[in-house]
């Protein structure tokens, strides 16, 4: 058939909108957004036919082009996937996966109005940090609390309501990179701070702190925790203990950034890191740390301490700038709440759940997924000891013993595999070593365990 004949048959666009296969789409689609749909997959075609990839019109397939499109551009980018790396806490995959009981405190606020700048008691404006400062001043021990949007964001509250124009000695060892290449220098230079570099990468004395102390121009003595990469061999800090009298003898406060926001002693786990309780017991005048991290929540930056350093950082310009939504205060609230029972922590809480996982657990899990694919697909299925992670920049020198399914098939190329699997409706991440794929299951979820092996099945065949 003459080419230009083809191009006669594809249909106008109101006569596809008129098209009984897309009532329901017509019914809950914009006109604008369909119609736009619809001429891309006519311009598609048309390319199509001159090329001479199609030869014919097939009005069916054209509306199931059409579908396929709508469906397609009308999904948000931010989409679930199977994170079967082992990493618990993965930056790229969005690090913490929060409680069900968080998602459904989220849920509940996002579907109603709520009380977050409203006091029910006295019937006027309320602060929104109420809703979360008396939970974790009780959990932590400390006198107050106040949450803004990440980590970084409180280090630069806490800097710019202590520290503006004044000095702030910190050691050269401590001056972190975080993820996306931000550095801590960057960020605290940021807050107006100005940064007091003392000692040396891998030696910083108490005596460094004492002598570059300028009653005129110090502010604070600022201490972090280097929690994704570890200095060993001839090494020397001042530890937070020794720092505190140092503290109250200059009249300076001493801040601490901790980080990961560990709640509970892991030790037991091979997680050897400080504890926000014991750090507070330690006496920091003022301790921040991340909601997305070891806590098990959302995206947050937690600032803990003496109250009237807090009260200055909630007066403070930034406090509006940075304060948290609604959502974020419902998770990171049900979330703590968990915390009153360490083994109800441990249990609800993904992250935590996933970190403490027994071997036995893990390796029971990975054979009930090896006996199903091996029921169903041709390839070379087994269950192998493997070393898993915990991620996020947190306990960098710690692997965890885990299980992983390891597949192997002769006819496809474990790359091939492992993109198919990042290509299906539920994305799936896997790892890939030594020409197979490592399904490593102590990052999967329960509720997708079926999930995964249905899609599993789908690549294999």
């Amino acid at each position: 058939m003459d080419k230009n004949e083809v191009l006669r048959k594809i249909p106008q666009v109101d006569e596809i909108l008129k098209d009984k296969e897309l009532v329901s789409i017509v019914e809950k689609t914009p006109h604008d957004f369909l119609t736009n749909c619809i001429r891309e997959v006519i311009i598609d075609t048309r390319a199509n036919i001159l090329n001479g990839i199609e030869k014919d019109i097939d009005k069916r397939k054209l509306i199931e082009k059409v579908i396929s499109k709508v469906e397609k551009k009308s999904k948000h980018s931010l989409r679930k996937l199977i994170n079967a790396t082992g990493t618990v806490l993965h930056t790229n995959l969005g690090r913490a996966v929060i409680s069900k009981d968080a998602t459904d405190a989220m849920i509940s606020v996002a579907y109603n109005y709520s009380n977050l700048e409203y006091d029910l008691k006295r019937g006027e404006r309320g602060d929104r940090q109420s809703h979360i400062e008396k939970l974790i001043t009780e959990l932590t021990g400390c006198e107050a609390a106040m949450v803004v949007n990440n980590n970084a964001a409180a280090t630069i509250i806490v800097l710019a309501a202590l520290a503006h124009d004044k000095e702030v000695i910190i050691s050269r060892g401590e001056l972190i990179e975080i993820g996306g290449s931000f550095r801590i220098p960057e960020v605290m230079s940021e807050s107006g701070a100005i940064l007091k570099e003392i000692g040396t990468t891998n030696k910083t004395k108490l005596s460094d702190y004492r002598d570059a102390f300028d009653e005129e121009k110090t502010a604070a003595i600022m201490k972090v925790h280097t929690s994704n990469y570890r200095v060993v061999g001839f090494t020397e800090s001042a530890e937070l203990k020794d720092l505190m009298p140092l503290g109250e003898e200059l009249n300076i406060p001493v801040i601490y950034d901790m980080g990961n926001g560990l709640f509970v002693d892991l030790n037991d786990y091979g997680i050897d890191e400080p504890t926000v309780p014991n750090l507070v017991k330690d006496g920091a005048d003022v301790i921040l740390f991340s909601g997305d991290k070891l806590l098990g929540g959302p995206q947050a930056g937690i600032i803990i301490g003496k109250a009237k350093y807090i009260n200055k950082m909630k007066k403070h310009p930034l406090a509006r700038a940075f304060r948290v939504d609604k959502f974020t205060i419902a998770a990171l609230t049900s979330t703590l709440f968990e915390y009153y029972d360490v083994k109800r922590a441990k249990k609800n809480i993904p992250i935590l759940n996933m970190i403490t996982a027994s071997k036995d657990e893990l390796k029971d899990k990975a054979e009930k997924i090896a006996y199903e694919l091996k029921s169903k697909c041709k390839a070379d299925i087994n269950v192998e000891e493997i070393k898993d992670q915990v991620g996020g920049g947190t306990a960098p020198d710690v692997y965890l013993d885990g299980y992983a399914v390891s597949i192997i098939k002769k006819d496809k190329a474990a790359e091939k595999i492992e993109r198919e699997l990042r290509a299906l409706d539920v994305p799936v991440v896997v790892r890939v070593a030594h020409d197979k794929i490592l399904v490593d299951v102590r990052t999967i979820l329960e509720d997708d365990t079926e999930i995964l092996i249905d899609e599993l099945i789908e690549v294999l065949k």
